[in-house]
């Protein structure tokens, strides 16, 4: 029996998804082929057009002398050195920077642009995450549930006048429209006229930031050729976990606020349960527990 249950599971339930979870991946593959792959060979010719006239103007130097140049600098740039500039550019690890690496570890960022490099910097990062990781996943609940706290007169919505209710409906409607814009509009501003992005550079850092997909295209602080304040990226790391946190918050609030204003406005056209073909209970036998002998 346990076993046709499973299989039952499997089929009615696991499956369909999996198809479809395969289907969208497959979508997303050939889609992002069709856009970037183009655009990665127009950069890699334009690379090698570029190691060749660096060879025709610079005649001492060979292909192997170029090619080791190449890879020192990749090698710094896996380090986290930014290559632009000379030995005067600011620490990826002065505190500043260290604490906002420390919030892409326990949010699961991760961009990738900065690792620690010495043995024992790779062991407490793996120990520090394997506590900070709970940790702040107990803290992102606790925090929007607390938020949450401060609207649980919604779940007595019925009991209230419709004069009420429409003011709770906005209010809510208000308060995840300000949150929104100062989590997701605002700091995209910000980031834009610090690090000389566009708008759509900005939101695009904002979201995949707050999404915890973290790629490293887009890293705030770290471009060698500005002055940033030393708190920056502090500030940085902190709105990272106030938007994580809002965005535990607005996940269960959006449907709940969809399915109230569904409600409002069926009240509202003078609708109920009984007017939408809802089965009546009253005045039909209801069904009877039978005890079940040993």
């Amino acid at each position: 029996m346990p076993q046709v249950r499973l299989c039952g599971c499997w089929g009615g339930r696991v499956l369909p998804l999996l198809l479809a979870h395969v289907c969208y991946l497959l979508l997303g593959a050939t889609v992002f082929q069709l856009l970037e792959k183009q655009a990665e060979a127009q950069s890699r010719d334009q690379v090698q057009f570029e190691k060749l006239r660096f060879l025709e103007n610079y005649t001492c130097l060979d292909q192997r002398a170029l090619e080791q140049f190449v890879q020192v600098i990749m090698e710094a740039w896996v380090k986290g050195v930014n290559p632009k500039g000379n030995s005067t550019n600011p620490s990826n690890w002065d505190f500043g920077s260290s604490f906002f690496f420390a919030g892409t570890v326990v949010t699961t960022i991760g961009y990738g642009n900065l690792a620690p490099s010495t043995e024992a910097g790779q062991v407490f990062c793996v120990f520090y995450a394997l506590v900070g990781i709970p940790l702040n996943v107990v803290f992102l609940n606790h925090l929007g549930a607390g938020l949450h706290g401060h609207l649980a007169t919604l779940e007595r919505w019925e009991e209230q006048p419709r004069r009420s209710q429409l003011l709770q409906i906005l209010g809510l409607a208000l308060f995840l429209t300000l949150g929104t814009l100062v989590i997701l509009i605002f700091p995209p501003m910000v980031f834009s006229h610090v690090e000389g992005w566009s708008f759509g550079e900005g939101f695009y850092f904002a979201f995949i930031t707050l999404s915890t997909i973290g790629f490293g295209d887009y890293v705030v602080g770290t471009d060698p050729s500005k002055h940033y304040i030393s708190v920056y990226r502090s500030l940085a790391a902190i709105w990272i976990l106030l938007g994580l946190a809002w965005l535990a918050l607005i996940l269960p609030l959006g449907p709940l606020l969809l399915h109230r204003c569904s409600q409002l406005w069926l009240l509202s056209r003078g609708l109920s349960l009984k007017d939408r073909g809802a089965p009546e209970m009253d005045g039909l036998p209801r069904p009877q527990k039978i005890p079940i002998s040993a």
